[in-house]
């Protein structure tokens, strides 16, 4: 178990283990790997999709800003999930071992907890909860209560995960931090303790057909990530640098191909 711990807090990967447990926590998890496993199906369409939005930097000053900057975080999210798979296609191929999905179809959330919870970087979030929500859940139902103590656990896990996105970008960038990402996430933070307090005030009494609750999810992600979260990418050449690496790795291909 130690091991295990040791072996997710330094890799973004999690083997999946098969656990016989009928407890309501085992089964969300189990579901949360069957909905990543459905999304194996699209990895064609999505190859397919990389293969033309790498080339969007060619094309930049055609394209209008705000639709190169939408291009770029599709772009990325592709690539990121691709990449994953591969790596959870080897090493079942050479070790045998089954990885848990790091993403289930983030495009289809239907709230912010869903997002976050259930569909976006289940790995780090999984982490994350075990190294600092919980944590600073148990602290602050001792100061606070437990009714008041998820609002600083939330609040701390997104201020965690802010502070590591503005050292990921600043070992990148090299430039001044401008705790921009970190507000992104503690806006996200906020914005999810409200939602679930308005979930619990309607009590499921009136709920938002889920074509609009995720048009809204998918806008606020979108907007909010174009306010915060892009500049710093800008700022580090982020998208410049993927597609440069990734135009090399299609030249090694092709070279190796040429040999053989």
């Amino acid at each position: 178990m130690r091991l295990d711990g040791c072996r997710d807090a330094c890799l973004p990967i999690k083997i999946q283990h098969n656990v016989n447990d009928s407890s309501p926590k085992s089964h969300i998890h189990s579901q949360k790997l069957e909905d990543g496993k459905r999304s194996s199906p699209n990895y064609g369409v999505k190859t397919l999709l990389l293969a033309i939005l790498v080339n969007v930097h060619n094309y930049s000053d055609y394209i209008h800003p705000k639709v190169v900057s939408l291009l770029y975080v599709m772009y990325l999210y592709i690539q990121l999930e691709i990449l994953l798979a591969i790596v959870a296609t080897m090493a079942k191929v050479l070790l045998g071992q089954e990885l848990e999905p790091q993403f289930n179809e983030p495009y289809l959330s239907t709230s912010l907890q869903d997002f976050w919870g259930r569909r976006w970087n289940l790995m780090v979030s999984s982490i994350l909860r075990i190294a600092v929500y919980e944590p600073t859940g148990n602290i602050a139902s001792g100061l606070v209560g437990r009714k008041w103590a998820r609002i600083p656990a939330v609040m701390g896990t997104f201020f965690v995960s802010g502070i590591m996105h503005e050292l990921m970008f600043f070992y990148l960038g090299r430039d001044k931090l401008t705790m921009e990402l970190t507000c992104f996430f503690l806006l996200h933070g906020l914005c999810l303790i409200v939602e679930s307090v308005l979930k619990k005030c309607f009590g499921g009494r009136w709920k938002l057909p889920t074509v609009i609750s995720g048009l809204l999810t998918t806008g606020f992600v979108m907007l909010t990530g174009y306010w915060l979260f892009l500049p710093s990418m800008y700022s580090c050449k982020v998208f410049e640098r993927a597609s440069a690496e990734y135009a090399q790795l299609v030249t090694f291909i092709e070279n190796i191909i040429h040999r053989h």
